[in-house]
């Protein structure tokens, strides 16, 4: 790195010829220098302004150079320092360069020689510069952040506040509208005309999907505020219970659709949160296989690395992975309401679940051709098949039909 030339020099040596002769040849050379006999006055000179480099006799009656070079360090700690000395003292300049000097002149002087080392410590003063500014500059942005982080975090909060006190204070009258809707059609179904039956439905259906989308609002602002509940969750068992309940709810799957369970092991999370994920995962590969025949829906793990890698497979409707970036996004949906049901809140629940114990969730699909969700947990978190004595790549990949 080339020096400018008019870099700042504060040269102390005791000798003031050499002092002198010093001074001048430098300031020919391009540099501004100021000298000093005395060590104390130099210092002096260094309180009231700033100068790029410092270069002290090493042997002086009235202060010694290390002991320049420290007061000097305590006044500005990016001061860097050459000591010059002579031939008999080199041990003693070593000395000084573990106190802080960058490196030493032996005299007497020789012009090509002490340039060179010139430039060398002002090269190393601009890179220390630099670094504390950019020191200065992350510190600065750090607390920025961290700012901004607080700041976000409590609009979060009070947009999940906001959230359910919303969802909490519609449920009750979605439920109004939906229950005198029952009642009426039930009630006074033989005299409700043929062209007011249709509108009344709708208004029923309205509001179902408005008391689910209000339920599903309240599941989705309420992870925000519930503490994790951390303990052992034995997934095996978890998946089974819950596929069963699946199957109860529409019987004739048992005839159209193989169930594939891996062994799954457990993990450490929330118990109830950990289920919700599976209920999600579950019920959208049963949603997206109901016209498939056979559908095909496969649940497992893989290890992959230090991590535990679990999925849901399905042979279903699959989507495009054109628009995957909104998979998880709330009310967003990749398929219409009228070719399957949902609020478009279910994959945001799971996605905010993973998060917060400290995973991720990801999807590969195709159109026509089903889709697959994968999802792991904190490094620390699950246990795979094998620590159980089971191969865990066999177990859960080919699974046990159900």
């Amino acid at each position: 790195m080339n020096i400018p030339p008019s870099a700042r020099l504060l040269i102390v040596d005791d000798e003031s010829v050499q002092l002198k002769a010093l001074s001048d040849t430098l300031s020919i050379e391009g540099y501004s220098t100021t000298g000093f006999t005395s060590a104390r006055r130099a210092l002096d000179a260094l309180r009231d302004q700033e100068f790029d480099l410092l270069l002290t006799d090493l042997m002086m009656p009235e202060m010694d150079g290390i002991a320049l070079l420290t007061a000097a360090r305590a006044i500005s700690p990016d001061q860097v320092a050459i000591v010059m000395t002579g031939h008999a003292a080199i041990d003693t300049a070593v000395k000084a360069m573990q106190a802080g000097a960058l490196d030493y002149i032996v005299k007497p002087f020789r012009l090509n020689i002490i340039l060179p080392v010139i430039n060398r410590a002002l090269s190393v003063r601009d890179l220390r510069r630099t670094n504390r500014q950019l020191e200065e500059r992350v510190r600065q942005r750090t607390q920025e952040l961290e700012v901004a982080n607080r700041q976000l975090e409590a609009v979060n909060r009070e947009l999940e506040s906001f959230s359910y006190s919303v969802s909490h204070d519609l449920r009750a009258p979605a439920r109004t509208v939906l229950a005198f809707s029952e009642m009426y059609m039930e009630d006074f179904k033989d005299s409700i005309p043929a062209e007011g039956l249709p509108i009344l439905k709708h208004v029923e259906a309205g509001a179902r999907r408005m008391g689910q989308l209000i339920e599903d609002l309240l599941a989705l602002s309420q992870l925000g505020r519930q503490p994790l509940l951390q303990g052992r969750v034995d997934l095996d068992p978890l998946a089974r219970r819950l596929i069963e309940d699946l199957l109860a709810k529409e019987p004739w799957r048992r005839q159209h659709t193989t169930v594939r369970i891996g062994t799954l092991g457990h993990c450490n999370g929330d118990a109830s949160l950990i289920e919700q994920v599976w209920v999600n995962l579950l019920s959208n590969a049963f949603k997206f296989t109901r016209e498939r025949r056979p559908g095909i829906i496969e649940l497992g793990c893989r290890t992959d690395g230090s991590a535990t890698v679990y999925f849901v497979r399905d042979n279903g409707a699959g989507f495009n992975m054109e628009y995957a970036h909104k998979l998880f996004g709330v009310f967003q949906r990749l398929h219409s309401e009228s070719e399957f049901e949902g609020t478009g809140v279910g994959l945001s629940i799971v996605h905010r679940i993973i998060e917060r114990h400290g995973g991720r969730i990801w999807a590969e699909s195709d159109v026509g051709k089903g889709a697959t969700f994968h999802f792991t947990l904190a490094a620390d978190q699950s246990t795979p098949a094998e620590d159980q004595n089971v191969p865990a790549d066999e177990s859960c990949r080919t699974g046990t039909p159900i």
